[in-house]
């Protein structure tokens, strides 16, 4: 009897041992009691009834801490000039577009096709493909689903 006390009691320890360790991490990454997405509280999500398709020039390429990415993570970001308005675009993590070998640069001609979504205030666009001349790059499926994104559990 005495045996299986302790055996209870061990097998308690390591339990509330190994959730003192991945609770702290999942709530890091922004993975738990956040749904599917990943993001923090108000952060857009990709919506394919917005899609939208945006053609300009950079005006400039950002690469900074990517809310919408994974916390933590270098994002690389877009302002991008069309005729009627200048946007920014939300690539996603820098390592992704490196690992593609796909840069961007100010002047570059490029055709986004996204979905527009409100953050910080103003509108920008999550991108799903960006053409750049006779290169495109997929970024997510047609769900908004990022190519970076573990079995696809990750969104936006």
């Amino acid at each position: 009897m005495m045996m299986r006390r302790l055996w209870n009691w061990k097998l308690g320890l390591a339990i509330v041992a190994v959730l003192a360790l991945v609770v702290p991490v999942a709530l890091a990454q922004g993975g738990m009691g956040q749904g599917k997405g990943m993001q923090g509280k108000g952060m857009p999500k990709y919506d394919p009834a917005t899609e939208t398709t945006l053609k300009g020039m950079i005006e400039e390429v950002k690469e900074q801490e990517c809310q919408m990415c994974r916390m933590g993570t270098t994002g690389t970001h877009l302002m991008v000039k069309s005729d009627s308005e200048t946007m920014e675009i939300h690539l996603g993590p820098t390592s992704f577009l490196n690992e593609k070998k796909f840069s961007f640069a100010k002047g570059d001609q490029i055709e986004v096709v996204g979905s527009k979504v409100k953050f910080n205030g103003g509108d920008a666009v999550i991108a799903r493909e960006v053409k750049k001349g006779d290169q495109t790059l997929t970024l997510r499926n047609a769900q908004g689903i990022p190519q970076w994104a573990r079995g696809g559990r990750s969104r936006n």
